[in-house]
């Protein structure tokens, strides 16, 4: 009876310790991923870098030196800046255009204040036109901000990089963008974005959006696709790195929100990825002119609005 017990109970411990080790073998699944703040920090940030270029195109683009048709030069174009910009101060000598914003609402919806100025004597072959080969400007802001978050701009560079005496029919014109802003966001936290961005306007060809040098471009009309990457740190502190994998799109015939002047990036892909975490994949579609992309984080995907 004795060896039955101790046979039974030597049976029972080994039972037990395999039930113990399979459990210390076993990996249990991590939850899932489903962070989608830093995508959303990167995206704005992406899009208040765009908006200084923008607002810059015209500025320095149209041969009136106003901004009262913002991406376009038909007098039936919607104003973009008439409302919000208070002053706009072209020095011819020193080469360079400060547009100064009054804190009110501008018609793609967005409120700003404080000023960028557009330093344009880097320039060579005396260009002085963000369509002209070989312009050049340097970006600095002075308390600007948009919506209340503050944009502080280390450094901001744009240049067009397209031939001298260049065919328009064949060959679209080109930027290189790079830009080291900071976003302090109204709800917490500090955002950087460091990118190098490559510009090229899609339809160079189309003769109702540029013809030559000495007519301004109608952005209303245009389209261009953006290349490159980006890092930098979301609000949350972590780093981050961002390459777009598949040129983004922006048309600026489409405005699917309320309102007229505000064009999301309506085909591309970015992946996007944070320290320690998996990559996201930002989808914004194949051309719907709509505020939708898809996110995609391993197995997980959801649909984001766009800002």
């Amino acid at each position: 009876m004795k060896k039955i017990i101790a046979k039974t109970s030597l049976l029972i411990l080994v039972l037990s310790l395999s039930i113990v080790a399979c459990k210390k073998d076993k990996k249990e699944d991590p939850e899932q991923d489903k962070d989608t703040a830093a995508a959303s920090d990167n995206s704005y940030s992406e899009n208040m870098a765009n908006d200084i270029v923008l607002i810059g195109n015209q500025a320095l683009d149209n041969s009136n030196n106003t901004l009262s048709t913002y991406r376009g030069i038909q007098p039936t174009d919607e104003a973009f800046l008439t409302t919000c910009a208070s002053s706009i101060v072209i020095d011819t000598t020193l080469k360079r255009v400060t547009v100064t914003f009054n804190n009110t609402v501008c018609s793609d919806g967005r409120t700003r204040s404080g000023s960028l100025t557009y330093d344009y004597s880097q320039s060579t072959n005396g260009a002085k036109r963000y369509r002209s080969p070989g312009f050049k400007c340097v970006v600095t802001a002075s308390n600007y901000k948009v919506d209340g978050n503050a944009i502080t701009i280390n450094s901001k560079s744009i240049q067009n990089t397209t031939a001298a005496g260049f065919n328009p029919q064949s060959t679209n014109i080109t930027w290189t963008i790079t830009s080291d802003i900071s976003v302090t966001k109204t709800d917490g936290g500090i955002v950087t974005w460091n990118c190098t961005r490559y510009k090229t306007l899609l339809n160079t060809a189309d003769t109702n959006v540029y013809r030559n040098d000495t007519i301004p471009i109608v952005w209303t009309k245009a389209r261009v696709g953006l290349t490159g990457s980006s890092s930098g740190v979301t609000a949350q502190g972590n780093s981050y790195t961002a390459n777009i994998t598949s040129q983004l799109v922006r048309d600026f015939n489409c405005a699917p929100s309320t309102y007229a002047h505000r064009h999301p990036f309506i085909q591309g892909v970015v992946e996007f990825t944070p320290q320690g975490k998996q990559t996201r994949i930002i989808n914004f579609g194949s051309g719907a002119c709509d505020l939708l992309a898809t996110l995609t984080i391993g197995t997980y995907t959801t649909t984001i609005t766009l800002p």
